[in-house]
């Protein structure tokens, strides 16, 4: 907590003395003998600096911090949109006018190259995919320092800009361990299956990715929460999953279809009607591989 802090300045206009005493907390400037108040509005002569990282040392200037996530870092000046002036009252014709040249300029110097264009593009369109496929900052942030590596690779020349954001994301939700399928990125994005697929084994090779193992447990609350399912029924498949990662069976097995099949078999133990087609429906993999799976699985319980 901050201590009151006694300077000799100007004399009490109560009582003549020259100990006046600051209180930080409040900003009051008082008499340290008769208790007389000068001012309670003290401009806050401190340090104009914030930190935003851990180390203490850097002391940033006040403002947004750093991120991947915006072409030029955050690092730029932006013209606002109201044309008003400090005060708040409205710019007049002829200013308003310089303003919004100022604006479309200040705007054109920012991604002067086509690269720059092509990567405010990429960035926009994260930015959008972001509220539509609910993904946290990490990934997002995750996605545009791939697309930044693609780039500095020049895959982007000659390549669709929504295929490889949308690999880009892909790879950073697999990086992450986020659950989200091929398809549902592509429906995100409005492209085809196939050509998020192209890019994404070309980043993939071409940047020397190396992607964790999908947990398919991570899968079951995303497919029980579309089809409905009880907590009972969630708790249930987890155990199957967690028996069949222990005795390997998960390995090189699609994560969605075998969390399809591991919920299918639990509704079964818990007595929950739910069909083959409405788990299919909600995990997006067919019937024919939730029975599959469902065949290994049976056997491994019976063992």
């Amino acid at each position: 907590m901050l201590k009151n802090t006694m300077i000799i300045g100007p004399k009490c206009p109560s009582c003549g003395d020259k100990k006046m005493v600051t209180d930080q907390n409040t900003g009051e400037l008082f008499c340290g003998k008769c208790g007389f108040v000068v001012t309670d509005k003290i401009t806050d002569t401190g340090a104009e600096w914030r930190s935003f990282a851990n180390d203490e040392s850097n002391r940033t200037r006040v403002g947004a911090g750093t991120s991947l996530t915006m072409h030029d870092m955050g690092l730029s000046t932006v013209i606002g949109a109201v044309n008003k002036d400090s005060t708040g009252k409205p710019l007049s014709a002829s200013v308003k006018s310089s303003i919004v040249r100022l604006r479309t300029w200040d705007s054109r110097t920012q991604a002067h190259s086509s690269a720059d264009r092509n990567l405010r593009q990429a960035l926009n369109e994260m930015d959008k995919l972001k509220d539509k496929l609910a993904l946290t900052n990490a990934v997002i942030e995750k996605a545009a320092y791939i697309y930044r590596k693609a780039m500095e690779k020049k895959l982007v020349r000659g390549r669709s800009i929504h295929g490889l954001v949308a690999a880009c994301l892909y790879a950073s939700c697999r990086n992450t361990e986020t659950p989200r399928t091929l398809n549902d990125i592509a429906k995100g994005i409005n492209i085809r299956r196939k050509d998020v697929a192209r890019c994404y084994r070309l980043i993939f090779r071409e940047l020397e990715l190396k992607m964790p193992v999908a947990d398919p447990v991570k899968g079951v609350s995303r497919i029980a929460s579309i089809a409905e399912l009880s907590e009972k029924t969630k708790r249930k498949a987890t155990a199957i999953l967690n028996e069949a990662k222990r005795v390997g069976m998960t390995a090189g097995k699609d994560p969605m279809g075998i969390a399809a099949a591991a919920l299918y078999l639990a509704c079964i133990s818990t007595g929950e009607v739910k069909s083959q087609k409405e788990i299919s429906i909600a995990s997006g993999v067919t019937e024919v591989t939730i029975r599959n799976r469902c065949a290994g699985l049976r056997k491994m319980l019976n063992d």
